[in-house]
Formats: C-alpha cells, structure tokens, sequence
C-alpha cells in the first residue's frame, strides 16, 4: 500500500529552481576553470567549450540569468505574502535555535524526540539565506569585475583585485556547500523528489516538516482576503510591482552592457586558447630603440672580473627593452610571487631559472624552448600574435638581459 503524498511545490516552484540549478550549475562549472585556469582539467574543458573567450560569454550569460531570476522571485515572494497571506517561513526565529540544540541532542542520543518542524526546517532556512548571500556577494563582485574601468573610477584600485579575490573565494565556497551540504540532506541522507514530483510522502513529512503535516490534516488554511480586499490589493501590487521589476532589469542590463570588455575589444587570438588580452593599447614598440653600445670600464690588472652578457645589437629585443612587461601582463598574475609550477618571472634571474617543467627557454633557440611550446599547444594564458614574436626574436638573440 503507497504511503500518502502531500503537495509541496506546484509546477512554478519547481521550474525555478530548475532555472536556479542550470544557471548556478553553469556559473560555478565555468568560473573556476576561468579561476584555476593553467589547471589540465580547466585548459580541457576550455577548449572543449570553444575557448576562453566563449567560456567567458556564457559564464557573463548564466550571471544575467540568475540576476533576472532574482528579480522574479522578489516578484513571487512579494505576491505570495501581500496578496497570498502566505506566512514567511522563510524567517528564521528562536524555534529553529530550539531545533537545531535538540536536533543535535537527538542524534547524539540525549533526547529521545525529533523536533516537530514546519513548511521549511532549519537546515532548508540556512541555505536559503547563504544562497541570498551569495547572490549579492557574487553580483556585487561580479559586476565590479565586468565593469573594472568604471569601478576604478569610483572606488580606488585595490578595490578590483579584492573583489577578484572574493569572487573566486565565494564560488568556491558555494559549490562546496552544494555539493557537501545540500547533496547530502536532499540526495543521500533521503532522497527528496519535491522539486521534481512537487510531492513528499507521508513519513518524510513527519521527519523533516511534521508541524506543516499536522497543519494540513487539522485542515487549518490561510483564510484569504475577500475578493474586495484582494481586488484592492491587486491595484496596488500589479503597478508596483511592474514599476520595481522593469527598473530592476533595466538596472541590470545597464551593468551588463554599460562597459566594452576584452570580449569585443580585442579580436580573439588564432590557433590557441586567449585567457587574457590587454584591454588598453599600451603601443609597445615591436623592436626596442637603438641603443647606443656603452664601452665595459677596464679592470686593473689582478682584479676579479665578474662574468658579463655580450652585449646585444643594435636594436635587438632584450628583457629590459621591453621583454620584461610581456612577462608581468600576461604570466605574473599565476607566475608572479605565487610561483606557480615553480616558476617566477618577477626579474630576469628568476625566469632564466625555469620551473619545474626545466628551463624556460633556450636561448638562441626558440623551437626547443619550453615557453614557445606551452604557448603553441594553447596555454591557458598566451600571448598575442605580434607579442609572441617579439618573444621569439629575444630568444633566437640569446635572450639577453640588456
């Protein structure tokens, strides 16, 4: 015999969660390989996705979406509750305290009762307000990063790299609690069919919202409004509630489109996978300006004489002539003081080092050099066409410092 079931969520509940779950799927899925970018896993799934540069689109496409589908559920909320008379179950109070210590008394055996808990317990509250978190966390973040000329006109510089950093932190702690925490109270501790058959069976109710349960077979309801009460207050929530949904969403298209980025300012690079392009024009000369050869001072005789670099010719590329800032634009951010791969190319000496891949590059040689192979396989951060030849005459010159 099939246990009673009891409706939870109607078929509009369950449509946007399905929405939230593809949108925060695809957020999380993108942005941290965008995050751990020279990752072998990441630089696989970037290309299978096409490349950075679509990889960034639709991460920026599924942000748009989980913003407008918070400006739909503001929507809902306020319908429910002005026009509905639907209690806020969603406020957490002194009774999830209560049930949370007995909760845990219960698991641990110092009680014998399991607390009675009503339409969403404290479990289901605590992640709806950490998914609340998130969502102002992230956009705030999110948008500084979309708009980093504007926020640097507003607010002083460290203000980007910090909201890099929280961005990435937040993800991250976001799929975690998804995976560890979520998955486990709703897919392995009980399965939870509710948001995909809108129904829980009798004995879940009694587990996770036996206050709800026992609600519904007293057959106590919400009494609703009469209809002139209702009438009247539908004059008010459908104007306001149009009014505040389309400045909401032309608020956020304005912050979507407000600043030209990376993606159509600078054509995509061929042959590789772009994770980064300038997006000012810094004109960095494509040969450094002659330099005037300068005559090595004589030793006395009997003096050490430190060994010295021949010096290069006239006009040729050198670290210092502008090698240098190729380097810091492009790699620092994953081989700066982090050192990533042990490798750092924060000066000349620690570059000519290598890494734990060996030696970045061969001087005079630059087909066996280990930077122009990466490079060519499509490392996950790569140099432009007329950047990467630079990078190879400095090499086929010796790769001299100055």
């Amino acid at each position: 015999m099939s246990e009673t079931k009891y409706v939870r969520f109607e078929l509009a509940r369950r449509l946007e969660h399905a929405v939230l779950i593809l949108s925060f799927t695809t957020l999380g899925l993108t942005g941290l390989i965008q995050r751990f970018a020279t990752a072998g896993v990441s630089e696989f799934l970037i290309r299978l996705l096409g490349g950075i540069e679509p990889t960034r689109i639709i991460h920026r496409t599924a942000a748009a979406i989980f913003l407008l589908e918070a400006v739909y559920h503001l929507v809902v909320l306020g319908y429910k509750l002005y026009i509905q008379r639907a209690e806020a179950s969603m406020m957490p109070g002194i009774k999830d305290v209560r049930d949370v210590i007995q909760f845990v008394g219960f698991n641990l055996g110092f009680t014998k009762d399991h607390p009675k808990m009503g339409r969403f317990n404290f479990a289901e509250k605590a992640e709806y307000w950490a998914m609340l978190w998130g969502l102002v966390m992230m956009g705030l973040t999110g948008l500084m990063l979309w708009n980093p000329i504007s926020t640097a006109n507003l607010l002083p510089g460290q203000f980007i790299p910090a909201a890099k950093a929280a961005h990435g932190l937040e993800a991250i702690l976001a799929v975690l609690a998804i995976i560890l925490w979520h998955f486990y109270h709703v897919h392995i501790k009980l399965w939870n069919w509710a948001m995909l058959r809108g129904t829980m069976t009798q004995s879940q109710m009694e587990e996770e919202h036996a206050l709800e349960l026992e609600a519904i077979q007293s057959g106590k309801t919400i009494t609703p409004y009469s209809a002139q009460e209702r009438a009247r207050r539908m004059r008010i929530f459908v104007p306001v509630s149009a009014v505040s949904s389309i400045f909401l969403v032309v608020v956020i298209f304005m912050f979507l489109s407000y600043e030209k980025t990376a993606i159509t300012t600078v054509p995509p690079v061929l042959g590789g996978v772009a994770a980064y392009q300038r997006q000012t024009a810094t004109a960095l000369p494509t040969r450094a300006p002659t330099v005037t050869p300068v005559p090595t001072p004589t030793k006395a005789p009997g003096a050490s004489q430190a060994p010295t670099q021949p010096p290069a010719a006239a006009g040729a590329a050198t670290w210092n002539s502008g090698v240098s800032q190729l380097f810091q634009d492009t790699c620092a951010a994953c081989h700066g003081s982090a050192a990533m791969g042990g490798l750092n190319v924060s000066t000349y000496a620690d570059a000519m080092k290598g890494g734990s891949s060996g030696a970045l590059v061969t001087p005079g040689n630059p087909d066996t050099s280990t930077l122009i192979i990466k490079m060519k396989a499509g490392h996950a951060k790569t140099f432009s066409d007329a950047e990467l030849a630079k990078i190879v005459d400095w090499i086929k010159a010796g790769a001299l410092e100055k």
